[in-house]
């Protein structure tokens, strides 16, 4: 045996040691990718309904939004009518009830006067 033949000798097993370390390496990969698909099904199966289920929420939220903001501008019309209705009746009763209780002072005055005559107080 020649120098270039134990050269090749050993070449060549350096490269079946190799190409074993490659294979092993590819198994332990391929047994990898398979575990990694079957958690993204998994994943997938689980989270495909979770997501069906939020959107089903997120409409029905809508939804009740647009009820409340239709309660709310109900809301907002009767405030401003009763406010309007408040400010008619202050505006009605106002000047009237100031009258009565001026008319009533005088009367109480002038009563008193009587009881106790025009000299005295």
């Amino acid at each position: 045996m020649s120098a270039g033949d134990v050269v090749v000798l050993v070449a060549s097993g350096a490269c079946l040691v190799a190409v074993a370390g490659l294979v092993v390496s590819v198994r332990s990969l391929r047994r990898q990718v398979t575990r990694l698909a079957a958690v993204a099904d998994d994943l997938a199966n689980r989270t495909v309904p979770l997501v069906a289920e939020a959107h089903r929420a997120a409409g029905s939220a809508a939804s009740e939004l647009d009820r409340v903001g239709a309660v709310l501008e109900s809301t907002e019309a009767v405030t401003h009518t009763v406010d309007s209705a408040s400010r008619l009746a202050y505006r009605a009763f106002a000047n009237p009830v100031v009258k009565v209780l001026a008319v009533r002072a005088g009367a109480a005055g002038g009563l008193r006067r009587l009881r106790t005559g025009p000299g005295e107080r």
